[in-house]
């Protein structure tokens, strides 16, 4: 399934005007959907939680997919924020992206440090945007492991919230 996953990605034509992260070229697009994404990755690396969550619809959805989904802004704003102060530095690398139909495909490599523990992990995401430019749902592909290695986390923190 992952690899179907990446596969499926990295087939996606790269839209006019739009950039790589890791290229160190102008990160725009002229597809509007693809630009809330790339906005959606700034605020990632710029640490901007409120932003991060204001673009989402209010009962928009973020579905780590091994996870169930955290819907609606203030279930995002407690996860974005709890995972956010742990995070001393972020870069999402974006390798790939363009729009498929209505849908938005991103892959990228998740560079961080969190809580001392420097990561970096290969993520796959889907992202659906309703027609007021809000995020309805973005869904992230990964494996979970890998990432909770990274973070230097032994127990899962989303399970905790359950």
């Amino acid at each position: 399934m992952r690899n179907l996953v990446v596969a499926l990605a990295l087939s996606v034509a790269m839209p006019t005007g739009a950039a790589l992260a890791d290229t160190g070229t102008q990160q725009t697009s002229d597809n509007p959907k693809v630009q809330v994404v790339l906005d959606m990755v700034d605020a990632w690396n710029t640490q901007d939680w409120d932003r991060v969550v204001s673009m989402f619809a209010e009962d928009g959805s973020l579905h780590s997919m091994m996870v169930d989904p955290i819907v609606g802004h203030e279930a995002l704003a407690a996860r974005i924020g709890h995972i956010g102060a742990g995070i001393e530095e972020i870069t999402l690398n974006v390798r790939n992206i363009g729009q498929v139909g209505d849908v938005v495909f991103i892959e990228r490599v998740d560079e961080f440090v969190y809580n001392g523990h420097a990561g970096a992990v290969p993520v796959v995401g889907v992202i659906e945007i309703n027609d007021d430019g809000s995020i309805q749902e973005w869904r992230e592909y990964y494996d979970r492991a890998e990432l909770l290695e990274a973070m230097g986390i032994h127990t899962d923190f989303d399970a905790e919230a359950r």
